[in-house]
This record gives C-alpha cells, structure tokens and sequence, in this order.
C-alpha cells in the first residue's frame, strides 16, 4: 500500500499496490503493520456499507463524541464517490479544513479518517456502494454531524445534490458544535 498524507492532519489517502494477472487483480485492503509503520493505530471493530442508487448523492457529515470516538477506513466497492473528511478538533492546526479524493472501486482508493474528523461523500456514479471500517462500534448516543453545505468548511462538492437524508440536511452549522 502507498500512503500518502494530505492537507487534514492525521488523515490518509491508501493507495492499493495490486497484484495483477490473467484472473484479474488482488490487493490488501488492511494492514496493521503497515499502518503502524505509519504511526497510524487502527483496529477496526466494525464493518458498515453503504449503497446510494442515485448520482449525486451525500451522506454526511457524520462522527461521533467521546466515548465512542471513531477512525473509519473508507474505500468505494462499486461505482464512485468523492469522498470528504472535515477536521473537527478545536486543537488542530488543520481545524475546520478538509479534504476530498475520488475513490473507485477501479482505483481501489481508500481514505482514513481520524477520529475527531468527520466524514462524508458524494456518490459520483449511479449504483454506487462503500464499504468502511470502524475503530468503535456504533453509538447512536455519540453520533454527530454537520452540514454538508456549511459555509465554514466551503467544500467544493463536484455534483449538485440529487439526494440527502433529512438528517444530514439538518446537521447544524459548526458554529453551534
């Protein structure tokens, strides 16, 4: 796998490095040597995914507050997204920036989030699904989110919303986390 960082402190774009022959590929999609030798410690504890019919649509912003802090390994296993974290902890140097980075299930992309960030994507083709590992298990009493649209993160979606859950629509603003 090549990591690579990005402009979200803590954050971690994954490159595959896949193995290719006449059957097709194969490639790791986790790895907690890897990861460690990168100063990143993930045990994942859960496994979600999550399917978007329509081009076009958001899920997100969503995290969750201590004590149920959550890390998430992202990758798209059909289709695409553009996938987004949003740094949420008032002591980083990075707070309230983000990041977003295409993931396909062709380029076997994968992005972690860190706890304390929140993440979201745009599903970017019809029929798209993602698939993610979690650090801690699901907490309804711990969930979190923000709205996508906040003009205090800007982020530049590539797709007009085709659609969004009422709750993601009714995130607060960041001023109010």
């Amino acid at each position: 796998m090549n990591f690579r960082d990005c402009s979200v402190i803590g954050a971690w774009v994954i490159d595959p490095t896949p193995h290719e022959d006449a059957r097709g590929r194969f490639m790791r999609a986790w790895c907690q040597r890897e990861f460690a030798e990168h100063a990143i410690d993930f045990t994942p504890v859960q496994a979600n995914m999550g399917f978007s019919a329509r081009k076009g649509t958001i899920r997100g912003l969503h995290y969750q507050v201590a004590p149920a802090l959550e890390a998430k390994l992202v990758r798209c296993i059909r289709g695409a997204v553009f996938d987004v974290v949003v740094d949420l902890r008032p002591a980083s140097p990075t707070y309230r920036s983000w990041y977003g980075s295409c993931l396909s299930a062709e380029n076997g992309r994968m992005l972690y989030v860190p706890e304390g960030c929140a993440h979201g994507c745009q599903s970017t083709e019809h029929n798209t699904e993602i698939y993610y590992m979690a650090s801690a298990f699901y907490s309804p009493d711990e969930a979190r989110g923000v709205r996508y649209d906040d003009p205090a993160f800007g982020i530049r979606w590539p797709l007009p919303v085709s659609s969004i859950s009422d709750q993601d629509r009714s995130w607060p603003l960041a001023e109010r986390v």
